[in-house]
């Protein structure tokens, strides 16, 4: 396709849309850092504006080079109009609340990233069957090979959107509360860490006996991460 264009290693551009105002020190148009972001977390959310109304859609998605790709069903709407649109995609992952001795300075260890670009729909056979290969193969690795084979009318179910990514920042805080000047106000302080992972498997109902959680999986949950 004509937007198909190699990544580049350089930052993304500092505009007005991508600009951090608040608390500048913590965001980044490093192009390293906004991937990690985008990398590291399995959901996203979506947002375009039809008829002059605004929707957030949240969605899983997955990243190759500079481009970001999402799916769902053919027959949504907000899919059929997000076509050749600009649209921000955002994800956010909490890391811990950070609990000061004052509300006011109450906060989050967070990580997130917002992109900006154009939402293409992914039309061509091959290369739709390669994104929703890799929709699979990014959370699981290996187990596309192990599926029964996606029918025709399923592949025709489902659109998948693509978006270069034009403009983008990520933003982080990770520190304890900033009131280390009021340390001796009697109240406790500090972070309570959040961590996302995966759990004890709970079996499909009907599963033979005789096939085991394959050790992909096991391994996947052994990591601790859940992409």
């Amino acid at each position: 396709m004509s937007d198909h264009l190699p990544p580049s290693t350089a930052d993304y551009p500092t505009t007005e849309r991508t600009r951090v105002r608040r608390s500048p020190k913590r965001g980044t148009h490093a192009r390293a850092d906004v991937h990690t972001i985008l990398d590291a977390s399995p959901l996203c959310h979506v947002g375009y504006v039809i008829s002059g109304a605004p929707y957030v859609t949240p969605t899983l998605h997955w990243r190759e080079g500079d481009y970001v790709y999402w799916h769902g069903s053919s027959a949504s709407r907000f899919l059929r109009a997000a076509e050749d649109m600009s649209v921000c995609l955002t994800c956010s992952i909490m890391d811990g609340y950070v609990l000061a001795r004052s509300a006011f300075n109450h906060s989050v260890n967070y990580r997130s990233a917002m992109v900006f670009g154009t939402a293409r729909l992914v039309d061509d056979p091959d290369e739709k069957n390669h994104a929703l290969r890799q929709l699979i193969e990014d959370l699981f690795p290996g187990r596309w090979d192990t599926l029964r084979p996606m029918t025709t009318q399923e592949v025709k179910a489902t659109s998948v959107l693509r978006m270069r990514i034009d403009e983008a920042t990520a933003k982080v805080r990770n520190a304890p509360p900033g009131d280390i000047d009021e340390a001796d106000y009697p109240v406790w302080a500090g972070v309570l860490p959040i961590t996302s992972h995966l759990a004890t498997p709970e079996t499909a109902p009907g599963m033979p006996s005789n096939i085991e959680l394959p050790q992909a999986l096991v391994d996947l949950i052994a990591s601790g991460r859940i992409r």
